[in-house]
């Protein structure tokens, strides 16, 4: 049976997302949604374990966060017209009532909080730092540092970053919805890129003691079942004529090829970790218990995706993911066409971590000298400066060469530079072997 401690930790961890977007949703305040559930949580370190955890612990939460909401408002004076403006709270209403409020039992509706605080948090009086940043402390529950470690800067920065973001949704009242169809296409773009990065969070844990943290995996594939569904809605047959203008194909289709890639990532989970949480790569993972269910329903999606003919980089990066979950062993995976595949990324999203990814597929095609060229330029470049996979991607290569006092040095800077205890022990294991 879990201790009271143990279920607190996994209601942060699973719900706390959807609890604050509920907050956030009733009383329009980020801040005071975030303290309300941190003061219930502590309460509930408190309570549960003399009295026992209640029955749905995520309602519990939520209730006793919008009680704390409520006397904090009563408390400050200068707030008090706030409270004229809530909904009245029944203290009678069950936990059931409560819950029903924080989630369609179906999921079939929509949109929920989590899409109406996507959207808000989404606005383009943000710029599209903030956007992400933002909805990856609010919605995937990310600490500053995680999202930091995200973003390749420091904690300081992204602590400002978040407080400005909050006071701009503040003072210029943005509204706390979902668009209007006539501006969903303008603010589509930062919600896919915020979906995928949640999801990315979850799938390679930036830090902490677990290399996935699949909660967060399945809120990203959630939020994009969500958002295609909310598509298809606008784009019914009564609508598509009118709204064509306002909502390009490309939109529709990158929100598949979205829902694709991560379906195809994600269908590995149960193999990228071993029985002491260690971590399997790609090459080494047991392709029989791969789920493929998934790998079909991601590719059949992606299917769908390239039908509209407007091409984009999720598309892509679906294909790439693909061309791996459809490869029956490591040995037949087709190189040269994610090597081409890459090319073809980089002319939509350039970047030092594309151009990474494109040096191993080059590696892995043409020859490994030719990857560990493209490496040293990014190297000497200094923007993956600390970026440890740049360097984990070096020593492989060079041990995969036999460059082994070379490959050793690399896997030494990774270590150095690597927040997650896996990837740590990983990079670890392998410098040991090279050393022996």
């Amino acid at each position: 049976m879990k201790t009271a401690r143990a279920i607190i930790d996994n209601t942060f961890r699973v719900e706390s997302g959807r609890v604050l977007a509920a907050l956030i949703g009733k009383f329009g305040d980020f801040d005071l949604a975030e303290e309300a559930m941190q003061e219930a949580f502590v309460e509930a370190l408190t309570h549960w374990p003399q009295e026992g955890a209640p029955q749905n612990p995520a309602a519990w939460i939520t209730t006793t966060a919008q009680r704390k909401a409520i006397d904090q408002l009563r408390r400050n004076r200068t707030l008090v017209h706030k409270v004229a403006q809530l909904r009245p709270m029944d203290d009678a209403r069950t936990e059931g009532d409560i819950m029903a409020e924080i989630v369609d039992a179906n999921e079939q509706s929509f949109p929920d909080e989590r899409l109406k605080l996507l959207f808000t948090c989404c606005h383009p009086a943000l710029n599209q730092d903030a956007q992400v940043a933002l909805t990856l402390r609010t919605l995937g529950g990310l600490s500053t540092e995680e999202i930091a470690h995200a973003y390749l800067t420091n904690p300081t920065t992204m602590a400002q970053r978040l407080v400005r973001a909050k006071r701009k949704i503040s003072q210029a009242g943005i509204p706390y919805r979902v668009p209007p169809r006539e501006l969903l296409g303008e603010r589509l773009a930062a919600v896919l890129q915020t979906i995928y990065l949640i999801f990315n969070e979850g799938y390679a844990a930036s830090s902490g003691e677990a290399l996935i943290r699949r909660e967060l995996c399945d809120e990203a594939i959630r939020l994009a079942r969500l958002l295609i569904m909310l598509l298809q809605e606008m784009l019914d047959a009564s609508a598509r004529a009118s709204y064509a203008e306002k909502l390009q194909p490309l939109h529709e289709a990158e929100a598949l090829g979205l829902l694709a890639l991560m379906l195809l990532h994600h269908a590995r989970r149960d193999t990228r970790a071993g029985p002491q949480g260690e971590l399997i790569t790609l090459e080494e993972q047991d392709r029989t218990r791969w789920r493929r269910a998934e790998i079909a329903e991601g590719a059949a999606i992606l299917e769908m995706a390239l039908r509209l003919r407007q091409a984009g980089p999720y598309q892509i990066q679906a294909a790439i993911a693909a061309l791996h979950a459809q490869a029956p062993t490591a040995d037949a995976t087709d190189w040269a066409q994610i090597a081409g595949l890459y090319i073809e990324l980089l002319k939509h999203t350039p970047s030092p971590v594309v151009e990474l990814n494109y040096a191993v597929a080059l590696a892995m095609s043409k020859g490994h000298i030719y990857g560990l060229a493209i490496l040293d330029r990014l190297e000497k470049e200094g923007e993956l400066a600390n970026y440890h996979l740049l360097y984990a991607a070096r020593a492989d290569l060079l041990r995969r060469a036999g460059w082994l006092d070379e490959a050793a040095e690399a896997y030494r800077v990774a270590l150095e530079l690597v927040d997650n205890r896996v990837e740590r022990d990983y990079l670890a294991r392998r410098l040991a072997e090279i050393a022996s």
